[in-house]
């Protein structure tokens, strides 16, 4: 049986991109059969949105794809974030360097950015959509669907299984 791995996805407000990663990982990893196994969470760098839902814009993009974000919540990363989880997924080279400066050296490892488990995105950096139109949510759901693979990949690898996603 599989240690229950924990996967933390931070943007800046915890409002566009990293609820957005939050909720397609949660699809992606019921598909592979390993719902009972992955615990998920998403957080901000700031405290812009505390307690706000994911962005309206997001919200749509991601329900024209199947995926509900309607009952996700912002909050702020805290210090017990970087024991409790597996992996810190950032969404950009900035909250990457936020979030580096906060982890204490001993869970450095675990702090990463989404993209560096891309198949197809070689800009390691998930563009933050808020400022933009609608097509600026459809490329992050591009790239985040490509990096939910990845990373179950690399929990299939990890635990030595082979999932649903991975036959």
């Amino acid at each position: 049986m599989m240690s229950k791995t924990k996967i933390l996805f931070v943007c800046m407000g915890n409002i566009c991109r990293s609820p957005t990663a939050e909720g397609v990982f949660r699809d992606k990893v019921k598909l592979a059969g390993l719902g009972e196994n992955v615990e998920i969470d998403s957080a901000g760098t700031h405290d812009y949105h505390i307690g706000r839902p994911p962005d309206g814009r997001a919200q749509d993009a991601a329900s024209k794809r199947g995926y509900d974000l309607s009952d996700l919540r912002g909050r702020q990363i805290n210090a017990k974030d970087f024991e409790a989880f597996d992996f810190i997924l950032a969404m950009d080279k900035d909250n990457l360097a936020i979030l580096r400066e906060q982890c204490p050296p001993h869970w450095q490892h675990k702090v990463r950015r989404l993209l560096s488990f891309s198949r197809h995105f070689t800009d390691l950096d998930v563009p933050d959509p808020y400022y933009g139109g609608k097509a600026g949510f459809d490329q992050v759901l591009d790239m985040v669907e490509d990096a939910a693979e990845g990373l179950i990949n690399e929990i299939n690898d990890t635990n030595g299984l082979v999932t649903k996603s991975s036959v």
